[in-house]
């Protein structure tokens, strides 16, 4: 007799003690085996904290179906489930939030009336407690048996998910195998933190759907978590081990006590250091901030700030590469980072990132998390280094212009504090979409400009050997700008500036943007809303 269970990739008996202690991974091929319920509380909740919300909710069956009634109580009595579902409170590392779990044992975790009720009073009830949710997500798509009335669960649930984020309070789901139909399609892709599991199907339509009504051959990855992650659809893929420390990081990241600085004390403030910078050769600066062994935003975000989360995908197309962002810590305080990144490792590196060159898909990933940021109260940060948005055919067919253009149609209304950190060459609106902030600030050797020197060369003299020339008149330099009244402050660079010396400047560059941050922290939205459109007005 069989005592364990059989992996479904590799087809090993696995002892159930060896599963248990392994979080339902099978040892011998890393395969994510369905985690029960009761087994996912228990390996996040702190110990006896679990309470356990409407556990004996009545069945309904309102197509009065028998063989329907019948499955359901023999499901039931076999894995002591009264649905597809459990809910209820607990504590994760100390913080308390309201859970909710799904279940592939009871009809593939399908979602029927009872399924819809207890997600909908979950969200009903974490509410009027104010705790975030935290939501398990598993299903074949709605429950058939119940027709039309299952339907109505998906409208149900994501009204109740509008309501929950409207009070401000935070919400992840986590996709598990499979996640399908009418579940992703409402509440499951509906959270402020989308994450998956490894290997899980998630999507809408089936593919055994899709083959019979296109005729199309899908590629093998179709529909599994890293084709969502790779498509823009989720933030992260999280290891089931790893789920509990990521969740607390979540967590405190968008608690109370993540609001206030701890420990900062204002040591220096540069603020008129432009008015005694030598002025430099215009085209020897454009030439240092192109460097390629200049730092990139993630080597700042890495040293300046703890605790960062990045988060990926514009929820429509992709995740570009040439966008980094999420949430991270600043003294304690969360603060959302945004930043261009440039390859800089090899060639192929900077094909990945498409030289920093941003496509409408990371705009609209910037957009989302800038929203988030609003929606959570935190400070947002811009690191900007590109030579401009990324131009081409697929660009223009994405619509480029329009989404940048609403991007800043939305910032001029975010009632957070906006920062810009010029760092390496900002080039054109690619630059501006990350640059609409209460203060704009730039390194020593950084550069920003309405196109590069050769572009303004080649278009006004026809000869892009006089780029020189071009970078002299366009003004763009840090000193320039901080003389023009758009750059606030201007931090100088050690010689030879790289990452190997690149840590006395951030911890310059932390201290600042902590001032910063307690600078805004008590102005009202209005108020920093105001102060930033009136800077542009300026101009």
């Amino acid at each position: 007799m069989i005592k364990g269970r059989i992996c479904n990739a590799c087809k090993q008996e696995i002892q159930r003690e060896i599963l248990d202690r392994n979080y339902s991974i099978c040892p011998q091929c890393g395969y994510y085996l369905r985690m029960h319920a009761r087994k996912r509380i228990l390996s996040l909740a702190d110990k006896k904290s679990f309470c356990e919300w409407d556990a004996n909710m009545k069945f309904s069956n309102p197509l009065n179906d028998n063989e329907y009634a019948q499955k359901s109580v023999e499901v039931s009595l076999k894995h002591k489930l009264n649905d597809a579902i459990i809910i209820g409170e607990m504590d994760i590392d100390g913080f308390h939030v309201a859970i909710g779990v799904m279940d592939t044992r009871y009809m593939m975790a399908s979602m029927g009336y009872v399924v819809g009720e207890k997600i909908t009073r979950l969200f009903e009830k974490a509410t009027k407690k104010k705790l975030p949710v935290i939501m398990f997500c598993c299903s074949g798509g709605a429950r058939m048996q119940e027709g039309i009335i299952s339907l109505m669960q998906m409208e149900k649930t994501a009204a109740a998910v509008k309501k929950h984020s409207d009070a401000g309070l935070l919400y992840i789901s986590i996709l598990t195998n499979p996640t399908m139909g009418g579940v992703t399609a409402s509440f499951a892709t509906q959270a402020d933190i989308v994450v998956a599991e490894k290997g899980a199907k998630i999507g809408f339509a089936g593919a055994r759907v899709i083959e019979q009504n296109t005729g199309d051959v899908l590629p093998d990855n179709f529909q599994t978590a890293e084709f969502q992650l790779s498509h823009g659809f989720i933030d992260d893929i999280v290891e089931r081990e790893h789920l509990r420390d990521y969740l607390s990081k979540i967590l405190t990241a968008h608690s109370k006590k993540s609001k206030k600085m701890v420990g900062f004390k204002y040591k220096f403030d540069v603020d008129s250091l432009g008015e005694v910078l030598i002025k430099q050769d215009a085209w020897q600066i454009v030439r240092k901030a192109r460097s390629a062994s200049r730092p990139t935003s993630l080597d700042y975000i890495e040293r300046i700030f703890d605790d960062f989360i990045e988060f990926h995908g514009d929820r429509v197309l992709e995740d570009d590469h040439a966008v980094v962002g999420g949430v991270a810590r600043l003294y304690g305080k969360s603060v959302t980072v945004i930043g261009h990144q440039k390859g800089k490792k090899s060639i192929d590196d900077a094909k990945y990132r498409n030289w920093g060159m941003a496509a409408p898909s990371g705009y609209r990933k910037a957009l989302r998390l800038m929203k988030q940021a609003e929606k959570f109260n935190r400070p947002i940060i811009f690191f900007v280094d590109t030579i401009g948005a990324a131009c081409g055919i697929e660009a223009e067919k994405q619509g480029q212009g329009y989404v940048i253009a609403q991007l800043l149609n939305e910032v001029s209304g975010m009632g957070v504090p906006i920062l810009s950190i010029i760092h390496g060459e900002a080039g054109s609106g690619g630059a501006l979409a990350f640059a609409v902030a209460n203060e704009i600030w730039m390194l020593e050797n950084a550069v920003y400009s309405v196109l590069t020197p050769e572009g303004y060369a080649s278009i006004l003299w026809r000869n892009n050997d006089r780029a020189d020339v071009a970078a002299e008149k366009m003004k763009l330099t840090s000193v320039d700008l901080k003389h023009s009244g758009i750059a606030d402050k201007i931090f100088l660079e050690p010689e030879n500036f790289s990452t190997a010396n690149l840590d006395e400047l951030c911890s310059h560059l932390r201290d600042n943007i902590a001032l910063f941050c307690k600078k805004y922290s008590s102005k009202k939205r209005k108020n920093i809303i105001e102060s930033r459109n009136s800077k542009f007005r300026e101009f």
